[in-house]
């Protein structure tokens, strides 16, 4: 135990070794194109490298992930709405706190569709990389895109919604097959399970247990890939910057401009106009009495490891009431992730772009849906997003393997949307607060301090092992 215990010390943590990966991995990438550009036979080395190495452990790695994406998606989603609580209890709380976040993240990821639309970062790739690219990766993806139920009516895309057969839907999900709106029509039916869920009470207690542990054992095989992302992650970038070289790093520049306009504006213009309209403050006096919580929120790039300082924060600095607060709060540290819903759209818009995949308006609009779903159904640990966005990204025929493009600037760019979230989840707090203050004197004690105690300790606990 002895000669354990200064291993244990000396480890690094996951963050950094996944840090440490790309940049090994990205160097190499760097070092094998310049090699293969001077020599033939560098070239056949560094190719085979890419086909026989880097690409299958990269593959694995995503694998990992994907294989859990439908037990995660049904469950969070599921479990998001059914931490709403009994609607007949909350009243016009609940409602209220989905009108919020609904505003808040539609916002999100329309500032982000307009973003990427007017600046286009996947665009500056050279048109020969950007066609080396879509004829090594993305020759199938395209096909299933063609498929894709984009070029349908609008009537019939809504009816799809709510799929005949779910469990098809499921299936189909992943691989383009499916006959209706795929992960989509997968999205609303959960939302719609939980709702059933919510309203059959004790009945259905057994069922939220079973959801619980599905999640958790869908984020414990997440947990499991997460441990190989150095490697995984590192050979993925080794395979995009071996082909692509320089070129794709300052492609990779213009989309972090890209999103972090984004976050700034949805900060800086979006927050402190609701917050002005709906909660009547002034927003450097709301600014200024949330900052601890955004501070901690970008130092742990976890929503739900700032749930605790988040909670003290809106009851001694907001002065909002405690049963406002700890329902909106934590509920929102699950189901109000607008930032990362803007950060899926960004992603999936750009990856589009660099792959040469044309996206109608209609195929937009989907996006947008789904992004938001997505952010409802994102846990609230760092890295989260990472197998939603693959979702996103293969439902438009995006390759997963493209990923890794991205995947050298997320971990900044998950500090950055994890201030977003938490700073919109306070946003909302204060909104609601002021316009249902009488729900503080109406609602029945175990609608929220009992359940929203034992939710906070699960997030807390989260947060920690994050």
């Amino acid at each position: 135990m002895e000669a354990t215990a200064p291993s244990a010390k000396r480890r690094l943590p996951l963050h950094t070794q996944i840090l440490i990966g790309l940049l090994v991995g990205g160097t190499l990438g760097l070092v094998a194109n310049y090699a293969a550009a001077t020599s033939a036979d560098a070239a056949g080395v560094v190719n085979s490298a890419v086909e026989y190495v880097a690409q299958p452990v990269g593959k694995i790695f995503l694998r990992l992930m994907m294989m859990v994406v439908i037990p995660l998606v049904f469950s969070a989603l599921s479990l998001a709405v059914v931490e709403l609580g009994d609607l007949r209890h909350l009243g016009r709380v609940g409602l209220r706190t989905l009108g919020f976040t609904a505003i808040f993240s539609f916002a999100a990821v329309m500032i982000g569709v307009v973003l990427v639309g007017t600046f286009e970062p996947g665009n500056t790739l050279d048109p020969d990389q950007k066609e080396r690219l879509q004829t090594q990766f993305a020759s199938k993806a395209q096909e299933s895109a063609e498929k894709a139920a984009f070029a349908k009516k609008p009537a019939d895309t809504i009816v799809d919604l709510l799929p005949e057969n779910p469990f098809q839907e499921m299936v189909g999900a992943l691989d383009g097959s499916s006959k209706g709106n795929g992960m989509l029509a997968v999205m609303v039916f959960s939302l719609i399970f939980g709702i059933a869920l919510s309203s059959v009470g004790e009945v259905g207690r057994t069922v939220v247990g079973f959801l619980q542990g599905l999640f958790a054992l869908s984020m414990a095989v997440i947990n499991f890939a997460m441990k190989l992302a150095p490697y995984g992650a590192g050979c993925l970038v080794f395979a995009i910057t071996a082909q692509l070289g320089i070129d794709i790093v300052i492609t990779l520049a213009w989309f972090v401009l890209t999103a972090m306009a984004g976050f700034a504006i949805h900060l800086c213009i979006v927050y402190p106009a609701v917050i002005f309209a709906f909660a009547r403050m002034k927003p450097l006096d709301f600014f200024r009495a949330v900052r601890e919580a955004m501070v901690v929120a970008f130092g742990t790039s976890s929503s739900n490891a700032t749930l605790p300082t988040a909670l003290r924060v809106a009851k001694d600095e907001l002065k909002l009431p405690p049963k406002i607060a700890n329902f909106v709060l934590t509920v929102g540290a699950t189901g109000n992730q607008n930032g990362t819903a803007l950060y899926e759209g960004v992603v999936v818009l750009f990856l589009a772009q660099v792959f040469g995949v044309d996206l109608s308006p209609a195929a937009q609009f989907q996006v947008v849906l789904m992004a938001v779903l997505a952010g409802v159904g994102t846990a609230g640990v760092p890295g989260g997003s990472i197998p939603l966005i693959v979702v996103l990204m293969q439902s438009i025929g995006v390759p997963a393997a493209g990923i890794g493009i991205i995947l050298g600037v997320d971990r900044l760019l998950d500090m950055c949307r994890t201030v977003l979230n938490v700073t919109g989840d306070l946003a909302v707090a204060a909104c609601v607060a002021r316009t249902d203050e009488e729900f503080v004197a109406t609602a029945p004690p175990s609608a929220t301090e009992n359940d929203n105690e034992n939710s906070t300790e699960a997030t807390a606990v989260d947060g920690e092992a994050s």
